[in-house]
């Protein structure tokens, strides 16, 4: 009994716990080697419990990071009320949840650039940007000319398309170029361009460190509420955004900023709709903000000239003139507003108003480079060849925003050749290196990339033998209907008057123009047009003419260039003096003959010398650049 009752207290202790009595070893017990490796042990588990804390811990704050950036868990307005007025973060001008997003390093800090053009640095509507287009340039870019010769001297725009037309090419002011101007001085013998860094003006760089303020005293008062819908329409979410805005329109109607955040929003919308209409409502929103009471400087500027633009863009050329001429008038020394204004004039057709703005621009500042180019520009369509030369030059010299424009390297380099200045080449090279030109020789500025580009062509190589086959087939007929005309004296052929002769005298009966039938036309020459209705290759090219060409004894055509590489030219000679006339595209010299056609590529270099004693015939067919597709013939912008 007294065995088994040792037995079980011996159980109750435990396997392992055996007491032994110092008595019984005559030692202390924490001497003992046991001892030493019980309490070893219960330190070692300390260490590993306070690291298996710290593990839990850290995996906790990495799964609360990942709710902050996915479930949005901060209170970003309790940030904002901690630090207002004190860290403007994303450059909105004031402390906002933006600012709090940026200091908790949920978003990076974005780089504004207040520029005259955009001090919002908005993202523009343009139909080119819209999705299947080539995004042909916009704002105040160069046009090409409604005949067979080098870009209008009238300033138009593309911007006056609807938002839905789409035309697939890209012209020059779209493409890749340096960020800085390569002038003659600095270009080198390779065609290769290579991209230098630019230098900021000193206007840039303060334009970079002030930024707008958009809020007036009651707007900062309801700053979250219009962070929250400004929110939406940076994620893109325009119907919400839009929604949210009119909301805080109908709840504070005389608040500035939000009436702007609505037109914003209708903006981004008709963007995304691609609809004038809803782009109307908004430059209606960009309107009523300007006219409510209390906005600040900064919000009537951004506001107007948003308005002003998208009034260009919808056509509405003398509305925009209109608002800009009243953004003029609030701010009276703001120098590129008065340019934009002589730019508005120009584009109405109105060179004499822009002409008058210009000057009163360079009377104040004599050394702004975006005023010269213009100006010089003006010089140049009034055919004061040697007065635009310095104020063309000098103004793209400068470097100064608005003055990479293909167009004036273009006529910079037209006006040298005219007077007889080599370095006409050298400023083509210059354009061509800027990325305006497709090669020195080759200067159109309205191009779909890729094309062949040859200045020669064979019959075979386009691929329209059986037009050209025709055309000599039939050449007497063509010529006859012509004498027929030419010898009336009614005055079907028209002096031409695009400036580009030197000398004599040149004129033009026109069968077709921009792809539509000239009906009044065809009626003298009845059988031509037939024939022609049969080759929509011709007929149906919006990018070029079909038309008589009778050009005078003592005739010298300058040096010029057609406005596309979308189409090829075919001169049929019907009636050639023996010896006098001739062609030069590029470095290559020909002659006409009678019955048969010459095809050239007339984006490339041309002249015309006509030295005969009698006057030279021909008959002008243009047509669709062979490796255009079937939608881009259709879509494609008539010239």
């Amino acid at each position: 009994m007294k065995q088994k009752k040792a037995l079980r207290n011996h159980a109750r202790k435990g396997p392992g716990r055996i007491e032994v009595s110092s008595k019984q070893t005559g030692q202390v017990c924490g001497d003992s080697p046991g001892g030493n490796t019980a309490i070893k042990s219960e330190k070692k588990t300390e260490r590993n419990s306070f690291f298996s804390w710290l593990l839990v811990l850290a995996l906790l704050g990495a799964w609360l990071s990942v709710g902050v950036m996915w479930f949005d868990l901060v209170d970003y307005n309790s940030v904002v009320g901690a630090l207002g007025g004190v860290y403007d973060a994303d450059g909105d001008g004031d402390f906002d949840v933006e600012d709090a997003k940026v200091l908790l390093g949920l978003t990076e800090k974005p780089v504004m650039v207040a520029s005259p053009e955009n001090p919002l640095g908005e993202k523009e509507l343009h139909a080119e940007s819209l999705p299947g287009e080539n995004k042909e340039s916009t704002s105040h870019s160069p046009h090409g000319s409604t005949s067979d010769a080098e870009p209008s001297l009238e300033f138009t725009t593309e911007e006056s398309r609807p938002a839905n037309q789409i035309s697939p090419e890209v012209p020059p002011a779209a493409q890749p170029v340096p960020t800085s101007v390569s002038t003659p001085e600095s270009i080198t013998e390779t065609t290769e361009f290579t991209e230098e860094p630019s230098v900021e003006s000193k206007e840039e760089k303060e334009a970079k460190k002030k930024t707008p303020k958009l809020l007036n005293k009651f707007d900062k008062t309801i700053k979250s509420e219009i962070n929250a819908a400004e929110k939406l329409r940076k994620k893109g979410k325009n119907e919400e955004s839009l929604r949210a805005f009119e909301a805080l329109v109908q709840k504070f109607p005389q608040s500035p900023r939000c009436r702007y955040g609505k037109a914003q929003a209708e903006d981004d919308l008709a963007e995304k709709m691609r609809s004038n209409e809803m782009l109307l409502k908004a430059v209606n929103s960009y309107k009523e903000v300007s006219e409510l009471p209390d906005v600040p400087p900064d919000l009537i500027k951004a506001t107007l000239k948003r308005r002003a633009d998208r009034q260009q863009f919808l056509g509405r050329t003398r509305g925009s003139l209109a608002t800009l001429e009243k953004l003029v008038q609030i701010f009276p020394e703001d120098i590129s507003l008065k340019n934009d204004v002589g730019v508005a004039h120009l584009l109405l057709g109105d060179n004499k108003g822009a002409k008058q703005i210009y000057e009163e621009v360079l009377a104040r500042a004599p050394n702004d480079g975006f005023a010269k180019v213009h100006y010089g520009f003006i010089l140049k369509s009034e055919n004061k060849i040697a007065e635009s030369i310095p104020y063309l030059r000098e103004g793209l010299e400068s470097g100064e925003p608005g003055t990479d424009d293909g167009r004036f390297y273009f006529h910079l380099g037209d006006a040298l050749q005219r007077t007889g200045d080599k370095s006409a080449y050298d400023w083509y090279e210059a354009g061509h290196r800027r990325g305006h030109f497709a090669s020195v020789w080759q200067r159109s500025l309205y191009n779909v990339p890729g094309l062949r580009a040859q200045p020669w062509w064979k019959a075979e190589e386009t691929g329209y033998t059986a037009l050209v086959k025709m055309l000599e087939r039939n050449w007497l007929t063509i010529r006859d209907e012509a004498l027929s005309v030419l010898d009336s004296n009614n005055g079907q052929f028209l002096p031409e008057d695009e400036n580009l002769r030197e000398t004599g005298k040149w004129g033009q009966f026109t069968l077709w123009q921009q792809g539509r039938k000239a009906t009044s036309s065809c009626r003298y020459v009845p059988k031509t047009c037939s024939l022609l209705e049969r080759y929509p290759e011709a007929t149906s090219c919006k990018r070029g003419q079909i038309k008589f060409s009778v050009m005078q004894a003592g005739t010298h055509v300058w040096p010029h260039t057609g406005p596309t590489n979308c189409r090829l030219r075919m001169h049929l000679g019907l009636v050639i003096p023996s010896k006098g006339c001739r062609i030069r595209c590029t470095n290559q010299t020909r002659e006409w003959e009678e019955g048969k056609v010459l095809i050239f590529d007339d984006s490339f270099e041309h002249e015309v010398w006509q030295e005969a004693e009698s006057y030279r015939l021909i008959f002008i067919v243009d047509v669709w650049h062979p490796e255009l597709t079937q939608l881009q013939r259709q879509t494609l912008s008539p010239i």
